[in-house]
């Protein structure tokens, strides 16, 4: 299938990032990633400097393919996970920016290297919108940093859904990594916090603690349900989730990691 063509001003966008001097590609590389993309490159540009060796090869290709595919083929090499498993920061920042500049024909690269399709963005505003107003409110939340941690790409992007789901499965690893226990789900949550719990939010002495212990405990099976307990059977289904839901669903889990933040082991 053909993929749109990206204007000149996204690829001029894209090509300053990919050959930005201090951040980008080494012309090598950039050699190496055109060809792996197969898309050629004339003999003259590549005495040119990395942005505009990139920009021309990509805009030659599209003059004759009418197409972008190569183009996000070469961008997800650039970007491959692998490359950057020392430096995970820089790519971070490098997918976000792309995203941005592909926000305007519908594309996301995601953070495992493969494409989605998303709305399309028709202003900047759009695509800060999308990048900043989800964090933004968490950052008026005071949420817990541990949200952040696991699926800060998630809420830059504006991904609601996949925002909340990804909160969620930082905090059943959370709970894992507090536990030493390796299992997942409602198995998980029924041997840490039983009634011979491994793991206590409170004293666990009196009747009223123990009943805030077993409430704490129904609101996890609550989350492990809504998000990560599938029948066998079933396809993977994403739902629409709105910003106000995503933002409520977010300070359940963000109330449940400073609970988390105090909890004892007492075996």
């Amino acid at each position: 299938m053909k993929r749109q063509v990206l204007s000149a001003n996204i690829l001029e966008m894209i090509s300053n990032l990919i050959g930005d001097t201090n951040e980008g590609l080494k012309g090598s590389e950039i050699t190496r990633f055109l060809a792996q993309a197969h898309i050629d490159e004339k003999e003259e540009d590549k005495a040119m400097t990395k942005r505009m060796r990139l920009f021309n090869a990509f805009a030659n290709f599209q003059n004759k393919e009418r197409c972008s595919n190569n183009i996000l083929n070469f961008i997800s090499l650039v970007l491959s996970p692998s490359r950057y498993v020392n430096d995970k920061s820089k790519f971070d920042n490098l997918r976000t920016k792309i995203n941005q500049q592909l926000a305007f024909v519908g594309y996301e690269l995601k953070e495992d290297g493969k494409y989605r399709l998303i709305q399309k963005a028709s202003t900047i505003s759009d695509v800060q919108i999308k990048t900043e107003n989800l964090k933004q409110e968490l950052d008026k939340r005071n949420a817990h940093a541990e949200i952040f941690k696991y699926c800060k790409e998630e809420l830059l992007q504006n991904n609601y859904f996949h925002s909340v789901l990804e909160a969620n499965k930082g905090l059943f690893q959370r709970i894992r990594d507090l536990s030493n226990i390796s299992t997942d789900g409602i198995n998980l949550i029924q041997e840490v916090f039983s009634s011979n719990p491994i793991l206590i939010i409170n004293n666990y002495q009196s009747n009223s603690e123990k009943n805030e212990h077993t409430g704490f405990c129904n609101l996890l099976r609550g989350l492990c349900s809504m998000f990560r307990n599938p029948t066998a059977h079933e396809p993977k289904v994403e739902w629409e989730i709105k910003e106000q839901d995503a933002l409520e669903i977010l300070g359940i889990i963000s109330y449940c990691h400073r609970r988390l933040d105090n909890a004892q082991k007492i075996r």
